[in-house]
């Protein structure tokens, strides 16, 4: 019996091939067991097809299943598609529209009997709205048309795109295109009550006040040239527009760059260089520093109604990263409930 395996393991594939051929043949329904003949059930697609109107209405659709909902019966909140991208056109501070690579996140709430919506009318309304200038405002009409649609009573929508600025150098007459990370996002309520948000990523360098005064200790008092730690740093502001209010994504750049100061380069020469290691002599900061200045600036500007400030210094001195996290404090509005610390790595 054991030279009978140990026969069978020495065996070719082609000759297991030939043994597997010599067994009983299994039915086969979708390809042809012989040649010169047709397999059970054909298959073919027919381009030449046109769906008429009686065809169209005679489609099956599962909603008319008496028991078309699956689980417990009641509502969802959220449920639509996400990550579908196309072009869109958003206004920009200088007034000429700027095209960009769009990635759409649409939901709407699901009431309880309800089995499902029609994911493509999410899609297709963008599509009947791409020649739109976007801005948060804009995201009203698109709701609107979803929750008619649909027959929704709350609708969120999501837009994630990367919006370019001109960068121009410290001290030379150099100039680059930084590309930052922005988020337009818009909920519609049940009452009617519209929401409008824009996220914003920053990305800038942080010079430890600590380390510092110590390489200054370690050159006065005993002679030894030391560098203080710096580290590239990202805040990402998530902030509520006030009703009536516009707010440009220039506008939240320009309260980054006010508050932090030490924005990364695009473009250096040396004179461009030397210039950004004072900017970040002078303006040292700690990450708990970061995220007050920048609430300085946001909670002075009145149309800002709410605001989240999330900071995350790369940490050259420590394997870990010093975070910090502020809101505005509204009543009922947004928490420093942020946790997604990794999203900040830069």
């Amino acid at each position: 019996m054991k030279k009978a395996k140990q026969s069978a393991a020495k065996q070719t594939p082609a000759a297991r091939v030939t043994r597997r051929e010599g067994a009983a043949k299994k039915s086969l329904y979708l390809h042809r067991e012989k040649a010169q003949t047709s397999a059970k059930i054909a298959r073919s697609y027919d381009a030449a097809f046109k769906a008429t109107p009686a065809y169209l209405e005679s489609l099956p659709d599962v909603m008319d299943a008496v028991d078309a909902v699956e689980g417990a019966n009641t509502p969802i909140q959220q449920v639509g598609v996400s990550n579908f991208k196309l072009p869109l056109r958003y206004a920009t501070k200088a007034g000429k529209p700027v095209e960009l690579e769009t990635s759409v996140t649409g939901t709407v709430s699901l009431e309880a009997n309800l089995k499902g919506i029609n994911m493509s009318r999410i899609m297709r309304s963008f599509y009947e709205h791409r020649n739109e200038v976007f801005t948060p405002a804009v995201l009203k009409k698109v709701l609107n048309e979803h929750r008619e649609r649909i027959g929704s009573l709350d609708a969120r929508i999501r837009l994630s795109f990367s919006y370019p600025l001109v960068q121009h150098s410290l001290r030379s007459a150099l100039a680059g295109y930084r590309y930052y990370s922005v988020v337009y996002e818009g909920w519609l309520g049940r009452e009617g009550a519209f929401r409008q948000f824009i996220e914003f990523d920053f990305v800038y360098s942080s010079a430890c006040p600590c380390s510092a005064e110590l390489a200054e200790h370690a050159r006065d008092v005993r002679g030894t040239y030391a560098l203080a730690h710096s580290q590239r740093s990202k805040t990402r502001l998530r902030v509520e527009i006030a009703d009536g209010k516009k707010l440009a994504i220039e506008d939240l750049h320009a309260h980054c760059l006010a508050a932090l100061r030490t924005e990364t380069q695009v473009m250096v020469k040396r004179e461009d260089e030397q210039a950004f290691a004072e900017l970040n002599g002078t303006y040292l900061k700690f990450v708990e520093d970061a995220a007050r200045l920048l609430f300085e600036q946001l909670d002075a500007d009145p149309r800002i109604k709410d605001f989240q400030v999330a900071c995350s210094h790369l940490e050259s001195l420590h394997s870990h990263d010093a975070v910090s996290v502020i809101c505005k404090g509204v009543r009922g509005g947004m928490t420093a409930d942020f946790s997604n610390f990794r999203s900040l790595v830069c």
